[in-house]
């Protein structure tokens, strides 16, 4: 066997140690590589949706049984509220009477406060805390129109809504910057009670709108309204006050200007401003074929003052008219029942409170 020669087993040695070296260097590479790509491999893992867990026949039963026994709860709150608002729409829709101090059958009032005015003799004819002073809410507009129409202002001319008279104006039709007639603005206060439109006409007319309040209240003081008082035009703020026997005398002053009394009756009104044209309607339903002559009328309805009802009516057979107020009704169909019950009693009792009233105040002259 040949020997190798020094010089090869030194080259072979080396050789041998280089290896050693670098072997250590490539597994460290490898292993710092090995995260990058684990998290890469995580990352991806991440992206794909988790497997979907595989049907179980008893979880779906389960499931379903857990979605019939919602439904059927909320099947039975529904019943009940159905229940409730119709038992409480035919408690509405039955008059009520009572007996008073002369053994005369009269109305038993659900409202806080209600009257029936004779506006050509200046008698109540029934009240009940019909003196109270009550927030009166959008039964201000009533007169916010009277005020602003004292002016003869120009009803074609067009103004600009500003913002704030839209700011929190709970209702409103209205939106900033649009461009619309005043006779227009005046059918939105009178019509749907558009708490913007009343704002409108305080601001434009002269002096602005706290002048505008001063001088409704200046009117409540003309027409003798005691119990009245203003802060503000559209009714939003609870601090506008009054009675059920000075809103009697207040919209049977107002019925007298047409302007007013006019849109007062209408049950819908189509108008277009700079940006669109709307249609509104009434929020007094008694004008929706109830059989009741509305000659005037307006609604109002803030939380402190309940549901509200200011109109002036037509007798049927003797053509009397009577202002009928009702304030603090419960709800918004009670309002229009309780005027209605009155107004079928007013109906069956005119001769004895009327005819018999008008001949003996003719005696006595």
């Amino acid at each position: 066997m040949r020997l190798f020669r020094p010089l090869y087993v030194g080259r072979l040695a080396a050789v041998l140690l280089g290896i050693s070296v670098c072997l250590p260097s490539g597994l460290e590479a490898q292993t710092r590589k090995a995260p990058g790509k684990a998290s890469a491999r995580t990352s991806a893992a991440a992206r794909r949706p988790a497997p979907k867990p595989a049907y179980s026949a008893s979880s779906a039963k389960a499931r379903r049984a857990r979605l019939a026994r919602a439904r059927a709860a909320a099947k039975a709150r529904e019943t009940v509220r159905l229940r409730a608002a119709a038992a409480a729409l035919q408690e509405a829709m039955t008059p009520r009477f009572k007996t008073d101090a002369t053994g005369s059958l009269v109305p038993d009032l659900r409202a806080a406060a209600a009257i029936a005015f004779n506006p050509e003799t200046g008698e109540v004819v029934w009240q009940e805390n019909g003196q109270e002073k009550r927030p009166i809410a959008s039964i201000t507009k009533v007169m916010t129109a009277l005020v602003f129409l004292e002016d003869n202002p120009d009803l074609s001319n067009v103004i600009t809504i500003e913002r704030s008279d839209v700011y929190a104006a709970s209702t409103t039709y209205l939106r900033a910057n649009e461009r619309i007639s005043l006779s227009d603005v005046l059918h939105l206060t009178l019509i749907p009670s558009d708490n913007g439109a009343a704002r409108a006409l305080a601001r434009v007319s002269h002096g602005g709108t706290a002048s505008f309040v001063e001088r409704m209240n200046e009117k409540a003081i003309e027409l003798g309204l005691e119990s009245t008082a203003f802060t503000d035009p559209s009714g939003l703020n609870p601090a506008n006050v009054s009675s059920a026997y000075d809103l009697s005398r207040l919209i049977s002053y107002a019925s007298a200007d047409e302007r007013i009394a006019s849109i007062m009756r209408m049950q819908h009104y189509t108008l277009t401003t700079s940006r669109r044209t709307l249609r509104i309607n009434n929020t007094n339903k008694l004008l929706t074929g109830t059989g009741v002559d509305v000659m005037a009328g307006k609604t109002g309805f803030i939380t402190k003052a309940g549901y509200c009802l200011a109109t002036l009516l037509r007798l049927p057979q003797s053509q009397q008219t009577v202002a009928v107020v009702v304030l603090g009704a419960k709800s918004n169909t009670g309002r229009f029942w309780e005027t209605r019950h009155l107004f079928n009693w007013l109906s069956q009792k005119a001769s004895d409170l009327f005819v018999a009233k008008q001949a003996q105040q003719l005696q006595e002259q």
